[in-house]
C-alpha cells in the first residue's frame, strides 16, 4: 500500500548561490562540468540534510540540477529550438510591480527524439544519498503543447497540437517506466496546465487559438492517463501536482478547481494529489467532494511564494475545514508549490524556506502524530 507521507513537498528548493555562480562560469567557459557536478553534489547533500532535519518524510534533491521544473524534457529530447517569439505569451502576476509578460524560448522546431533518461543522472545519486525515501518529479505532458508549439514551425513536424501532446505523452510515460524499475519510492507529475481550464481569461485564450478548451482538458487528462497506465505499484507512490503558475513569486492563473474536479479526480489513477490552497485563486475546498475514498489529498496550505511564515492556528483550522470533504486520515500537508520552479527561485530567504518546511512537520505532528 502506497506510504502516506503527511509531511510532504512539491520538490524544488532555493538554488545556493554557488550553484548560480558555477552555473554561470561553466556558461562562460571559465569551468567545466566535473565542477559543476562537484558543486551540486555538495549542495544537494546538504538540503537533504535539511530536509530530514526539518523533518519531512520524503526527500528530492531540490531539482538542484535542473533549470527549470520542465526543463530535463526539453534538454534530454531532441526537436527543441531556442527563438526569440515564445510560442505563448503569459502575464505573470504577483510581487514586484506591475504584470509582466514572460513565454517559454525554447520550442518545438523538429521531430522529438529522445536521447537520453531525463532524470537518470539526477536519480541515481539522490536514491545513494537519501536518509529515507526519495521524490522524482516529472512535467505532465500538456504542459508542452500549450506553451512550446509555434504555429509556422512546429505544425511542420506535428500538424496540431494533439499530435505534439501525444508525442510527447510517450516521452513522459517510458521515463516512468524506468524509474519504477529503478525502484524510485515516490513519483509526481507535475501538472500546472490543468489552471486553464479554470481560468476564464486562459479559456478565451484557447479558443481564440482555435481550440476547444474542454476537449484540450479531456485530452490532457487522457494522456496523464496513458503516462500512468501500469504503474501503480504496491511499493511506490503516484502523485499529481496542480498549481497556477510559479515563477519568482508570480502567478499566472486563477480559478477554483470546481470545473474540473469530477472528472480529474475520478480518472487519474493516482494515489494522491497535491493542490495549491495557499491563497483565495484556488477557491474553496467544496470541489473536494468529489474525490474518491481511497486517493489522498496533500494541502498546499504554506506558501511558497510569500515569506511571512503561516499562523499554525491558521493551517489547523483549514484543515479542519477541509477534513468536511476528506477524511482526516486522507489527508496530508506540504507547501503550495516548489520554492524554485524556476533556477531563480521565489522571493523569499532559505532561511525563511527551511522554517516553513519545519512548520510542515509541526503541523503533521499534531494532527496525524508521528
Amino acid at each position: 500500500m502506497p506510504a502516506t507521507y503527511r509531511a510532504d513537498h512539491v520538490g524544488s528548493l532555493l538554488r545556493p548561490s554557488r550553484i548560480h555562480e558555477t552555473r554561470s562560469a561553466l556558461g562562460e567557459g571559465r569551468v567545466g562540468p566535473d565542477e559543476l557536478r562537484a558543486v551540486e553534489d555538495q549542495a544537494i547533500l546538504e538540503a537533504l540534510e535539511g530536509q530530514r532535519a526539518a523533518g519531512l518524510e520524503v526527500f528530492t534533491d531540490g531539482e538542484f540540477r535542473r533549470t527549470g521544473f520542465q526543463n530535463d524534457l526539453i534538454e534530454s529530447v531532441e526537436g527543441f529550438v531556442d527563438t526569440d517569439t515564445p510560442a505563448v505569451v503569459r502575464v505573470w502576476q504577483g510581487p514586484g510591480g506591475e504584470p509582466s509578460e514572460q513565454g517559454t524560448r525554447q520550442v518545438v522546431g523538429g521531430k522529438l527524439t529522445r536521447v537520453r533518461s531525463l532524470t537518470g543522472h539526477q536519480r541515481e545519486f539522490l536514491q545513494a544519498h537519501a536518509p529515507g525515501p526519495v521524490k522524482m518529479t516529472l512535467p505532465s505532458p500538456s504542459q508542452f503543447p500549450a506553451i512550446s508549439f509555434q504555429p509556422g514551425l512546429s505544425d511542420r513536424f506535428y500538424p496540431t497540437r494533439s499530435e505534439l501532446l501525444w508525442e510527447i505523452a510517450g516521452i513522459i510515460k517510458s521515463e516512468i517506466g524506468e524509474l519504477l524499475e529503478a525502484g524510485v519510492d515516490y513519483i509526481q507529475m507535475d501538472a500546472p496546465r490543468y489552471s486553464y481550464y479554470v481560468d476564464p481569461r486562459w479559456r478565451q485564450h484557447l479558443q481564440q487559438l482555435g481550440e476547444d478548451p474542454d476537449r484540450m482538458f479531456a485530452e490532457a487528462v487522457e494522456a496523464d492517463n496513458f503516462c500512468l497506465e501500469g504503474a501503480q505499484r504496491p511499493e511506490a507512490t503516484i502523485a499529481m501536482h496542480i498549481c497556477r503558475g510559479n515563477n519568482q513569486s508570480k502567478w499566472y492563473a486563477e480559478g477554483g478547481y470546481e470545473a474540473i474536479a469530477e472528472r480529474l479526480f475520478n480518472t487519474l489513477p493516482v494515489d494522491r494529489f497535491l493542490l495549491e490552497y495557499d491563497t483565495e485563486r484556488a477557491g474553496t475546498f467544496e470541489p473536494l467532494r468529489f474525490m474518491p475514498p481511497d486517493k489522498m489529498v496533500v494541502l498546499g496550505l504554506i506558501s511558497s511564494k510569500d515569506p511571512a511564515q503561516e499562523s499554525p492556528d491558521y493551517i489547523l483550522a483549514r484543515i479542519e475545514e477541509a477534513s468536511r470533504y476528506v477524511p482526516l486520515e486522507n489527508l496530508a500537508l506540504s507547501p503550495q508549490c516548489g520554492f524554485a520552479s524556476t533556477a531563480a527561485g521565489n522571493l523569499l530567504t532559505e532561511e525563511e524556506q527551511w522554517r516553513k518546511l519545519e512548520l510542515v512537520a509541526e503541523i503533521r505532528r499534531q494532527v496525524w502524530g508521528d
